[in-house]
């Protein structure tokens, strides 16, 4: 597509067609200088905007402290969002319209140019100098093409070498005479960029299909199957960001949240939102939003799996309401020198009325003494008495209601409903009839019943069985939009868990099928949404790769009949020579092959990872570091020099490295409790490679890799 491509010098990122050498004297009409010269510029408007919040004066603007705290508060936000982060170019791109947009011009004239970059920037006259990629005016950079240019005369992209603007390529889409075949060099290499650190934007390099899906209203929910290096995490990322552009207010209000599958992985992913200037958004685990109780102990497969089982929630909505009783006695309500009688039939209806309405059991508790009180004002109103609110009121605050209110319908503390249905076999059977058998229940029941919330030791799965019960008790808080990456590996309760949370909202689901490592990885997208609340929710599919070189992403896709014979091969427009080794090593010589392809592996430019069985870990740290080989943990890399990660399988989903050293694919496998699971384990862990991987192997690879 590109037809021409300048650089600073001949080694520079392009299929250059002309050179300025930084040597050279540039000529005035010199392109590359006039950009670096706007780029000087908009970086001092930058610095011009940062000032003027900072002189900012609020000393009599807001009238008490606690609207002065907020204001200020807001200040220093806007202040760090305004950083000019040196590393960052503040603009990747122009474009040159044929006309101004929605301006009529006359024949001849011509169009408007914007640079478009990661935020705003304007002059001291209010003139943009940036335009932010989320603008409507932005979005022909990711979407123009000479099939449908969209008014786009010129695309142009640029080239960065720490920070420093080195080249620029031009795209003209109006031109007949250019070919649309051809992959543009310098996005290629924004693509291709070693990966040293923690997950970085993909805002230049964001292709037409992601951008469809980044761009897409927030009325609506988006799940999207991913294929490893389609991009599904930045795409959910980089929504967000455009979501709280085009509905800043509305999520204000209402909130943003960002849930990943470890700490590891939310620290990798951290740094992506705040370098597209969005700095309040909140990240957790699935863990961190259940975390009504301490957990202490671990569930067996077969347990988490039952306790993870959407039959769990009528199981618990039993439990909860197992403390309703029918009134037997009519309520007396003594005021002043009269008493009003509700009987114990009406009592009846009105609890049985309540107890068939699908409302939280709390709600309820708190309407039953309304409802009693209401009744004894229509006695009230029929005996010629005219009572008002204040009546009803103080009727329902009345000690009798109180006192049949506490008989009828008790207050529940969820988590001690838990730990009465986990701990009382009796109890569990009567809450279970129906829904669970009764080896199932022997399953779920705790070995050594505890005898109080302190003593309990409690499960990840526990947690989301108490978050259910606080829900039934009371509603969960529901925020706007909330992002679920990785979510082909939770639970039907996890899903219920993460739904309460965008109840009155929208969501975006990223994950795989493929890469489904728990004992109750969803099956279908279908039915994972519907557990989430959100069974209209268009499902997209992302199968062209970006990340992992063509020839890993072949070897990897051998194991799709065995894992997940229903999705499609991804396809990468990666290739790079050499970048798949796969070697057997004598028994006994696999550690030192190992450390000694980590040594060649840091021979190259970027991030190495060393993935292997969790059993392997200690090890493989041990020979690491009797080899002087300095190694980090995952997550660890944010704040570290050493380019070597030791990352134990189970924490490899969703992490990237340059190049990947894999250790014995078949103890990967045999790590897991069945063989479809240990091979979307290692399926997970061959697609960690952006350059280069090294499988390296002692026992003979598994069958399906090996054919």
């Amino acid at each position: 597509m590109p037809s021409h491509a300048h650089t600073e010098s001949p080694s520079s990122p392009s299929s250059a067609s002309s050179a300025s050498p930084s040597s050279a004297s540039p000529s005035p009409y010199d392109p590359l200088r006039r950009e670096r010269d706007h780029l000087a510029a908009a970086r001092a408007a930058l610095r011009a905007m940062r000032h003027d919040v900072e002189a900012l004066d609020i000393t009599d603007v807001t009238g008490n402290w606690v609207n002065a705290k907020i204001l200020a508060g807001e200040i220093e936000v806007r202040i760090k969002a305004l950083a000019d982060l040196a590393d960052t170019p503040l603009f990747f791109g122009r474009l040159d319209y044929l006309h101004a947009p929605g301006v009529e011009l006359a024949e001849g004239a011509e169009g408007e140019s914007f640079y478009i970059g990661r935020r705003h920037v304007h002059d001291a006259d209010g003139d943009p100098m940036v335009i932010d990629w989320r603008a409507p005016v932005s979005q022909p950079f990711y979407r123009a093409s000479r099939t449908e240019p969209l008014d786009v005369a010129l695309r142009r992209r640029f080239g960065y070498t720490g920070g420093e603007l080195t080249a620029y390529e031009d795209e003209h889409l109006s031109d007949p005479a250019e070919s649309d075949a051809t992959t543009s060099k310098l996005l290629q290499t924004e693509i291709e960029r070693p990966r040293v650190g923690p997950m970085r934007d993909i805002v230049a390099t964001i292709q037409p299909e992601q951008d469809e899906i980044v761009r897409a209203g927030i009325t609506g929910s988006v799940c999207v199957q991913g294929a490893p290096g389609t991009g599904k995490t930045a795409v959910g990322l980089h929504r967000v960001a455009y979501l709280l552009y085009a509905h800043r207010e509305r999520l204000a209000r209402t909130g943003t949240l960002v849930i990943g599958p470890n700490k590891s992985f939310l620290r990798y992913i951290e740094q992506v939102l705040p370098a597209l200037g969005e700095l309040q958004v909140k990240q957790a685990t699935v863990d961190d939003l259940v975390a009504h109780v301490e957990v202490r102990g671990t569930d067996g497969a077969t347990a988490a799996r039952i306790k993870g089982d959407v039959r769990m929630a009528q199981v618990l909505r039993r439990a909860v309401r197992a403390g309703i009783r029918m009134p037997t006695e009519p309520v007396m309500v003594v005021r002043g020198s009269r008493r009003w009688r509700v009987p114990a039939y009406e009592l009846e209806e009105i609890v049985r009325e309540l107890a068939a309405r699908d409302i939280r059991y709390g709600a309820a508790h708190d309407a039953l003494p309304q409802r009693i009180a209401h009744a004894v004002l229509v006695q009230m109103e029929r005996a010629g008495e005219a009572p008002d609110d204040r009546v009803q009121d103080a009727v329902a605050r009345n000690p009798a209601v109180k006192a049949a209110v506490k008989a009828c319908w008790p207050p529940v503390d969820p988590a001690k409903v838990v730990l009465r249905l986990l701990s009382e076999p009796e109890f569990l059977a009567s809450c279970a009839d129906g829904l669970l058998t009764e080896e199932e229940q022997r399953a779920v029941r705790w070995e050594k019943p505890a005898r109080g919330l302190k003593s309990a030791r409690w499960s990840a799965a526990d947690a989301v069985l108490v978050d259910e019960a606080y829900d039934l008790v009371q509603r969960t808080s529901s925020l706007g939009h909330v992002v679920l990456d990785e979510a082909q590996d939770l639970s039907p309760m996890q899903y219920r868990a993460v739904g309460r949370r965008c109840s009155t909202g929208s969501a975006t689901v990223l994950g795989d099928l493929a890469q489904g490592t728990t004992p109750w990885a969803t099956s279908s997208w279908a039915e994972a949404l519907a557990h989430l609340g959100k069974p209209e929710a268009r499902v997209e599919e992302l199968t062209r790769g970006f990340r992992v070189p063509r020839e890993v992403i072949a070897y990897a896709s051998r194991l799709l009949p065995a894992i997940a014979p229903g999705l499609a091969p991804a396809t990468s427009v990666r290739e790079s020579a050499g970048a798949l080794a796969v070697r057997a090593v004598p028994a006994g010589g696999l550690d030192a092959a190992v450390v000694d392809a980590c040594r060649a592996s840091l021979g190259f430019e970027g991030s190495v990872g060393l993935i292997a069985a969790d059993t392997r870990i200690p090890e493989l740290g041990a020979a690491l570091a009797a080899a002087g080989l300095d190694h980090l943990s995952p997550g660890e890399e944010t704040s570290a020099t050493a380019r070597l990660t030791l990352v134990p399988a189970s924490l490899a989903k969703g992490l990237e490295y340059d190049y990947v050293v894999l250790d014995e694919p078949a103890a990967v496998v045999a790590a897991e409790p069945d063989e479809r699971t240990g091979l979307r384990r290692l399926y997970v862990a061959l697609t960690r490679a952006v350059s280069g991987l090294t499988v390296l192997h002692a026992t003979p690879l598994p069958q399906a890799l090996a054919a």
